[in-house]
């Protein structure tokens, strides 16, 4: 068992790692259905934590950790579309896709969900 302070210093480590993802999907914005290379980029995270994943609903991916028996299951989840809009503000991380932005949260969800998997899976056993 990890107790809290132990648990925010593992978040606090992966602090920035989370702002860059959270960064890089907002310059790259998707509408629904058409997140594939948000798709992409969370395959990728996921491997690279050595997490398995199932694809779902043509752009939608499942992550699965498994700890060492049964038990509790937690279930987690984020939106990955962007909207229809365009992204005014000034910052190097703005929208690359003219009419696109996230503009409702869904790149730091899914940021948090990668950054979430990421200390689970450390602690899973």
């Amino acid at each position: 068992m990890i107790n809290g302070d132990a648990l925010k210093s593992r978040i606090s480590a992966i602090e920035e790692w989370m702002i860059d993802i959270r960064r890089d999907f907002h310059r790259h914005p998707e509408l629904g259905f058409e997140e594939y290379r948000t798709q992409k980029k969370i395959i990728e995270y996921l491997k690279a934590m050595d997490i398995e994943y199932d694809i779902m609903a043509t752009t939608g991916v499942i992550g699965t950790i498994r700890g060492k028996g049964d038990g509790r299951t937690v279930a987690l989840r984020a939106d990955m579309d962007a909207l229809p809009m365009t992204d005014e503000k000034d910052v190097p991380y703005r929208s690359s896709v003219d009419g696109k932005m996230h503009s409702c949260g869904h790149d730091a969800h899914m940021a948090i969900l990668l950054g979430a998997a990421k200390v689970l899976n450390d602690l899973k056993d």
